[in-house]
């Protein structure tokens, strides 16, 4: 499996040898000698890729980056390396969403396969990314009013309560109703649900004690 390695860590030497060891397995590899350097030159996440992070680094050390990158929305998949393991700083990042822990020294063995997991997991990730971009794009051509049929329907009311709740006639709703399937092409409401769910938009709205009604049937 191919892909590129980002290598962050501050010892010259073992990133010298680690990128030749990864190369050598097929990778593309770069190399940063600190997490800031890292940061100024955020790589792009439309390849396959992952981080090999040190723990221990200056100023900023690895589990600072880790927590950096996870607020900045990065979905490249972290394995940490470090030299002085210890189980709280393990449990920690691995809690954090770590793909790996490994101990240096490290076999070759042991480190390509946590790349390669660490790899798989990045391709999936993207996989999921952008079928969810792909629905957030579908959503953003609904019109306002297709909108607001749409947070109705996806919320359990019925066809009626829309109506009311919009000043609308039901014969209206249904038409807007069946655009917004065309336009966020599903064939089903529970498709619609499970796509509006995936992409928050039934996270911490007003009026959400309506999921719990009973979906009726269209």
């Amino acid at each position: 499996m191919s892909g590129r390695v980002h290598v962050v860590d501050d010892d010259a030497s073992f990133r010298t040898a680690i990128a030749r060891r990864l190369q050598k397995a097929g990778y593309e590899v770069v190399t940063y000698p600190s997490a800031q350097h890292f940061l100024d030159r955020m790589p792009s996440e439309s390849e396959m890729g992952c981080i090999l992070l040190d723990v221990r680094i200056p100023d900023l050390s690895g589990p600072e980056l880790q927590r950096r990158l996870s607020e900045l929305g990065s979905t490249l998949p972290i394995v940490f390396l470090t030299s002085y393991p210890d189980v709280r700083t393990t449990v920690r990042t691995i809690k954090a969403g770590a793909e790996d822990f490994l101990t240096k020294p490290v076999s070759s063995d042991k480190l390509l396969r946590a790349i390669e997991r660490a790899m798989a997991h990045h391709e999936a990730t993207r996989g999921l990314k952008s079928t969810l971009d792909m629905v957030r794009a579908h959503i953003g051509k609904l019109t306002p009013r297709e909108r607001q049929v749409f947070e109705g329907i996806i919320r359990g009311q019925t066809n009626k309560q829309v109506a009311n709740a919009l000043g609308a006639t039901e014969r209206t709703i249904k038409a807007h109703r069946q655009r917004v399937m065309e336009k966020m092409q599903v064939q089903s409401l529970a498709e619609l649900v499970s796509l509006a769910e995936r992409v928050g938009v039934l996270d911490g709205t007003p009026g959400d004690d309506t999921r719990r009604q009973p979906w009726c049937p269209w």
